[in-house]
């Protein structure tokens, strides 16, 4: 007498899933070549939460950028290494730094000051020698290592030279300090323990430039032009910079001592 329920269309059936609605709407052009499915993107509060993460990460990174990078991290040591090239408040921080520290013995490193290597006496290793001369520091304590490499990667050729002079002169060293400027101080330390390797604590000093505050670094152009190019040097140093291994790499150490 009566039609059975189940038999009807559309009667019982269960409602269609999310998964049966978005095949169902989508839709397929010029043969089935392209189709044209839902996707999930952002709301207006999605949008907004996104901005507010980024805008605080930006605050973070704007107040912790310049510490990180000029950081002051001295080890106990007698070796006390002066960046050649520095300017001459550097150079009066680095004469400070020897007669106030329990230093025995100053290195000034740096490669040719223009062009390619002439002489020994070219170089911002001498040019930083005489400059500490000039500021107190009896010659009989300074040593200057320069290094013949001008152009790309000259910091870690620098280390490089003072490690390879203190290897070739029988002189072995534990730790050091490097003295350099500001924001240079961060990628300097790393490349100085790159080219020392784990058998040397490498300490670091970074002298302020005074021509701009730190702790509003963004206000001055120098202060831009510092951080921004030493965080893009420090990024290329600790990711993609990879020194050649040489025999001198492997080279151990060899007495006498220069004592901690």
């Amino acid at each position: 007498m009566g039609r059975d329920l189940h038999n009807l269309p559309g009667v019982l059936d269960p409602p269609p899933s999310d998964l049966t609605r978005s095949s169902q709407s989508s839709s397929h052009t010029l043969w089935g070549i392209f189709t044209r499915k839902q996707r999930w993107g952002l709301s207006g509060r999605g949008w907004l939460l996104s901005a507010s993460v980024i805008l605080l990460f930006s605050y973070f990174a704007i107040l912790n950028i310049h510490p990180f990078l000029a950081v002051t991290h001295r080890v106990n040591t007698p070796v006390l290494v002066v960046e050649g090239w520095v300017h001459k408040y550097a150079i009066r921080a680095g004469a400070d730094e020897f007669k106030k520290g329990a230093y025995e013995h100053i290195f000034t490193a740096g490669g040719p000051i223009e062009g390619g290597y002439i002489n020994d006496y070219q170089t911002s290793a001498s040019v930083g020698a005489e400059a500490l001369k000039k500021a107190g520091i009896s010659e009989d304590v300074i040593q200057m290592v320069p290094s013949h490499v001008n152009g790309r990667d000259r910091t870690y050729s620098s280390a490089a030279a003072l490690r390879d002079w203190l290897q070739e002169n029988n002189v072995a060293v534990h730790s050091v300090n490097v003295l350099t400027e500001d924001c240079h101080a961060r990628r300097t330390q790393l490349l100085y323990q790159k080219a020392f390797g784990k058998s040397v604590a490498v300490g670091i000093i970074a002298v302020a430039n005074p021509d701009y505050d730190p702790k509003h670094w963004w206000r001055y152009s120098d202060g831009v032009r510092e951080v921004i190019g030493e965080s893009v040097a420090y990024i290329y140093a600790q990711f993609f910079f990879y020194p050649s291994q040489s025999r001198r790499d492997e080279k151990p150490a060899a007495s006498p001592e220069v004592s901690n």
